[in-house]
């Protein structure tokens, strides 16, 4: 079998080197190549590769926002010099994540994988992943990074998010987790009948929470089981008293 792959990376010598180390396998053909956002998403559509290495930082758009726009839908394989994009990655059902600079034997291990994700019948894998990914339903496990290891952890687990700039802090059994993830984001693919946006920094999981409670400047605050306590601001106080929290 041979698997068609398409390049999208804004740095020229960095397709160079991956078409490179490509060509020393002999069941992948390079079909294309992209340096932007906008161009990754016409080569994709228009070349319909089994494979796309897609860098995380593009022009015009993320690797990501490829994805999500691309009506064709290959295996992606994310090659980028940032590794707290990871998570976001598989969540999204991305075959391997690459981080720069990786040679030929990480590289082999990728293509491995993806052979083997694309060896499954044809048109069924990465469109049912993206399709996970995006699905509107409440998702039940969120990836965190620990050490060098994804883990998963049941999002019934974590007691709140938090949002930290352009990064999400989840609480959990396990300590603080960073995501890069918005916490608008966060919020749609949470089940609302068990965590409640308290804040615009805030989110809470309903069943950790002890008890609301009014503070001296009468304020309210959600107080954690943990003994955590996260404010609650005024326009947000009156919706819970209606949501019977």
């Amino acid at each position: 079998m041979t698997v068609r792959a398409v390049i999208v990376d804004d740095e020229p010598v960095a397709r160079a080197g991956l078409r490179r180390m490509l060509a020393a396998t002999d069941w992948i053909t390079v079909a294309g190549e992209a340096a932007s956002g906008p161009d990754a998403v016409r080569a994709i559509d228009a070349l319909k590769p089994d494979i796309v290495f897609l860098d995380i930082e593009l022009p015009g758009g993320s690797g990501i926002d490829v994805l999500r726009r691309a009506t064709h839908q290959p295996c992606a394989v994310f090659t980028t010099a940032y590794s707290q994009h990871a998570v976001t990655a598989f969540e999204l059902g991305a075959v391997d994540y690459l981080v720069k600079p990786f040679g030929a034997a990480r590289l082999a291990t990728a293509l491995e994988r993806a052979r083997a994700a694309l060896g499954e019948p044809a048109g069924t894998l990465p469109r049912d992943r993206l399709a996970e990914a995006f699905a509107a339903g409440p998702m039940t496990r969120l990836f965190v990074r620990s050490g060098n290891s994804i883990v998963p952890i049941p999002v019934a687990d974590i007691s709140s998010f938090t949002a930290d700039g352009d990064y999400v802090e989840a609480r959990g059994p396990s300590g603080r987790h960073t995501v890069r993830v918005s916490l608008n984001r966060i919020e749609e693919r949470l089940d609302a009948r068990a965590f409640a946006r308290v804040h615009r920094a805030h989110i809470v999981n309903l069943d950790h929470v002890k008890a609301f409670r009014r503070v001296p400047n009468g304020r309210m605050v959600a107080e954690m089981r943990d003994g955590t306590r996260i404010p609650v601001s005024r326009q947000r106080a009156p919706l819970l008293r209606r949501q019977g929290a």
